[in-house]
């Protein structure tokens, strides 16, 4: 029983990660049972047993993305102090990973898809990107705890420009493939917190998004 129970958690694990893989390249919409059964040479009852509906399979892949999403980007950084050396760890870890081959942003990318929809999908997505900005709302207000930024830095209008900015970077290196994309992010995002630090306090030091944190 044991056995059986490990060999159909894994199979259920191999048809997340072949969905989330098709989902990076094709978006949320392309997902389908029968593909994913194809792919894995697999019945289409027998996917369905695993996952269900197609859209316990779109909720199954919006969930391994954030997980992988916290591995890559936000833990890491975690291990940074609080503040400003953890706002640049997360942005640099982000910018590096939009270059690699799976770097495709599901919240950015099913933002487009899901925009004027208005069905569960859509809200799944939504929760992920609001607790994406919740983490950087958090992160700046332990940067103003410390000092490092303005009491009265407008925390909303920062949140509201570094999302603009990972949303144009992602277009930048996956659309219009510009090969120092990275970089005039890693620029963009100096100036933009420039305005709002304390005089004097711990800058963002590193000179590019590869730089050592």
């Amino acid at each position: 029983m044991e056995a059986k129970t490990a060999r159909s958690e894994l199979t259920q694990s191999a048809i997340v990660d072949v969905a989330l893989e098709m989902a990076r390249l094709d978006g949320l919409d392309s997902l389908s049972i029968g593909e994913v059964a194809k792919r894995l040479n697999l019945s289409k009852s027998g996917v369905f047993s695993r996952i269900g509906s197609r859209e316990a399979l779109q909720a199954a892949v919006l969930d391994a993305f954030e997980k992988v999403f916290q591995q890559e980007v936000i833990l890491p950084a975690l291990r940074e102090p609080r503040g400003l050396p953890r706002m640049d760890a997360m942005v640099r870890a982000w910018l590096h990973r939009v270059e690699g081959p799976h770097g495709n942003c599901l919240y950015v990318a099913g933002a487009f898809e899901y925009d004027d929809r208005d069905e569960a999908m859509r809200d799944h997505l939504l929760d992920g990107v609001r607790r994406w900005r919740a983490t950087l709302r958090r992160t700046l207000l332990q940067a103003q705890d410390a000092g490092q930024l303005r009491a009265d830095a407008d925390l909303d209008q920062l949140i509201f420009e570094l999302d603009g900015l990972f949303t144009a970077l992602v277009r930048e290196v996956r659309f219009l493939r510009t090969p120092d994309a990275v970089d005039r992010a890693w620029t963009s995002y100096r100036r933009l917190m420039a305005p709002a630090l304390v005089p004097g306090a711990l800058p963002s030091t590193a000179s590019s998004p590869t730089s050592p944190a």
